[in-house]
């Protein structure tokens, strides 16, 4: 009511014909009941009149609603400048806009759900025919022994990669609902380095690849062990698959007043440009990624970084290396 310019001045048109009836009345007292009744008679119509506009503005507003709720277009409702509609069409404009945007994500996660469900179904699809194929030659009694050795330890192979898959498809989607809770405990970084690379280890001797690490034993910073080891293993086992033998890859962690800084260097093949601002993506697999890849492990390791309060970053030079950064901020 405060801020209503047409109640105020009908307020005051009232007040104005009521004082000059009053007035009227006085001055002709023969037809005093004429001019009251005069004057009530206007009184009602202009209420009438102020009364039939309001509800026609408010029919109007929820012929608005009525339609954005058909289409979520846009929500137009400047012509309601003052008042108590002012106030309530701002107020419906800010839901509007709010449910608009929810639209557009959710449309926005249903295509990305498809996109993964198809990336998902084609990464499970080429080791299934592989091994389907294989089975089929192992029936076969005529097979030479040599064969079937060849063929049962691809098939052990193509049911790891499948359990691989499986199980890093399961973290990320505890990830993404949330249902992860990180712990807060001290974490030794050269332990974490140390626990990340172990499994490592072995597959790069038989490549002749050497793993370089430079780390004060002191660093420490507040995260989950077990996580941050995951999204480590990742990387460095990116890295790996990159290289050739004889190449060397290099972690190096420092400490300074702001945050924790790692550097994974590898010797490799290097990251294209054009691939750069999209390895992070979930299923991207660039120009030099190796057939086996599925890409998402650095989706992972990002996704477990930056809920560790954390950023990763990438540097590369093609043919000469690759260098991630990792920055745990305190």
């Amino acid at each position: 009511m405060v801020r209503n310019h047409k109640f105020f001045t009908m307020t005051l048109t009232f007040g104005v014909i009521f004082i000059l009836c009053i007035a009227g009345a006085v001055l002709f007292p023969k037809v005093a009941f004429w001019i009251m009744a005069g004057g009530m008679l206007l009184l009602m119509v202009l209420f009438c009149l102020y009364t039939w506009d309001r509800y026609r503005n408010i029919k109007m507003l929820a012929a608005q609603l009525h339609q954005f709720q058909r289409s979520l277009n846009r929500l137009s409702l400047e012509e309601y400048s003052e008042g108590e509609l002012s106030y309530l069409s701002s107020e419906i404009g800010k839901l509007a806009t709010k449910l608009t945007e929810q639209a557009q994500m959710l449309a926005a996660d249903k295509k990305y759900l498809a996109d993964a469900i198809s990336n998902i179904s084609h990464q499970l699809k080429t080791p299934l025919t592989s091994m389907s194929m294989m089975t089929d030659f192992l029936s076969s009694s005529t097979l030479p022994e040599e064969k079937r050795k060849e063929f049962t330890a691809n098939i052990r192979h193509q049911l790891d990669r499948i359990q691989w898959l499986v199980f890093a498809l399961l973290k990320m989607a505890r990830l993404d609902a949330g249902a992860v809770t990180m712990r807060k405990d001290p974490v030794n970084v050269l332990d974490l380095i140390h626990k990340a690379s172990e499994h490592l280890l072995i597959p790069m001797e038989l490549k002749g690849q050497e793993l370089v690490i430079s780390c004060d034993p002191f660093v420490e910073f507040c995260g989950d062990m077990d996580w941050m080891a995951e999204a480590l293993s990742n990387i460095l086992k990116n890295c790996m698959e990159h290289m050739g033998g004889g190449k060397k890859l290099s972690v190096q962690a420092s400490d300074n007043p702001l945050y924790i800084r790692i550097d994974i260097t590898d010797e490799g093949c290097g990251i294209d440009k054009e691939d750069l601002p999209h390895i992070f993506e979930r299923f991207y697999k660039g120009k030099n990624a190796s057939p086996d890849s599925v890409g998402i492990g650095l989706a992972m390791a990002a996704q477990i970084i930056h809920q560790h309060n954390g950023d990763i970053q990438v540097e590369s030079i093609v043919g000469k290396g690759t260098r991630f950064r990792v920055k745990l901020y305190k």
